[in-house]
């Protein structure tokens, strides 16, 4: 496992992707059409998927797919709020804390 900005950013960058290819095709369902939308955010969960093997490369499954999908989890959260408007219930806050509790755990231990 390789401890390095770059690879800080390639997971950020990953599930920047998603976050916003989940919102972008949110807001392309709508329609019965394929649209702008769902067309963007097909292509970008294809980005994601090419940095997500990036990241592959220089992690272990078991700790990439948790900090990947934690933090997509977290960051389309916080877009749904922002840019859709839905409304997060304070139980959905509490579970995000918990989910960026685990992201944390995973992602500071030392491996062996």
């Amino acid at each position: 496992m390789t401890n390095s900005p770059l690879v800080g950013l390639l997971i950020l960058v990953t599930v920047a992707l998603s976050a916003i290819a989940q919102t972008l095709l949110k807001l392309g369902a709508d329609t019965q059409t394929l649209n702008i939308y769902l067309l963007g955010g097909v292509c970008l969960y294809g980005l994601s998927a090419i940095f997500y093997i990036v990241v592959l490369g220089k992690f272990n499954l078991s700790v990439a797919y948790p900090l990947v999908i934690g933090l997509t989890m977290i960051a389309t959260t916080i877009s749904s709020a922002i840019i859709l408007k839905e409304k997060i219930p304070l139980s959905q806050w509490l579970a995000i804390g918990l989910i960026l509790s685990g992201v944390s755990a995973i992602a500071f231990t030392k491996s062996a």
